[in-house]
């Protein structure tokens, strides 16, 4: 597909006549698209000078129906005018109470990341910029990551404990 100066001629010609993207893809053919119609009617700066023929006019929208008002049942509340604080009561379930782990964190000696080994912990303790910035520094247990197991504990969670805390977090509280 290309525009050569015979395509952009007529181009120019169909859209001032008030022909839809559509058709002048159609009588173009030859591998012109409606979306390359368009970009090219863009580029060209004709997007606004189209004349609506009577034969390209869109159909007027289809007329709707009027809508009836829903069924009301005699022991329901009536509300009128702005709903936004009508009574919607809807029953909300207590999330169930989650355990409390207690995290012993062993007592050890924080070391520098200079002094930091393979086989030590890496949590972080304090502000990365401040000089008392240290690393736990305990004994880990070797392929089971880069934290002793109390943080380990802290860092990690199991799947299904992301998932309850993501459901608590999206329901709305009372």
């Amino acid at each position: 597909m290309s525009w050569t100066n015979e395509r952009i001629e007529l181009l120019q010609k169909l859209r001032l006549e008030g022909w839809s993207a559509s058709r002048i893809a159609g009588e173009l053919a030859h591998g012109i698209t409606r979306n390359a119609v368009i970009g090219k009617v863009y580029r060209l700066g004709l997007s606004g000078g189209a004349k609506a023929l009577p034969g390209n006019v869109p159909a007027s929208p289809p007329h709707k129906a009027p809508r009836r008002p829903p069924h009301r049942h005699a022991n329901s509340p009536q509300v009128a005018g702005n709903t936004a604080l009508a009574l919607h009561p809807f029953v909300i379930e207590a999330a169930a109470p989650q355990t409390v782990r207690d995290v012993v964190v062993p007592i050890s000696e924080p070391v520098t990341i200079v002094e930091l080994r393979e086989p030590m912990c890496h949590w972080p303790i304090g502000d990365p910029v401040q000089s008392e910035f240290r690393f736990c520094g305990a004994k880990k247990l070797p392929g089971q990551g880069p934290y002793c197991a109390c943080h380990a504990g802290i860092a990690y969670q199991t799947q299904h404990d992301r998932r309850r805390e993501r459901r608590s977090q999206s329901r709305p509280s009372a």
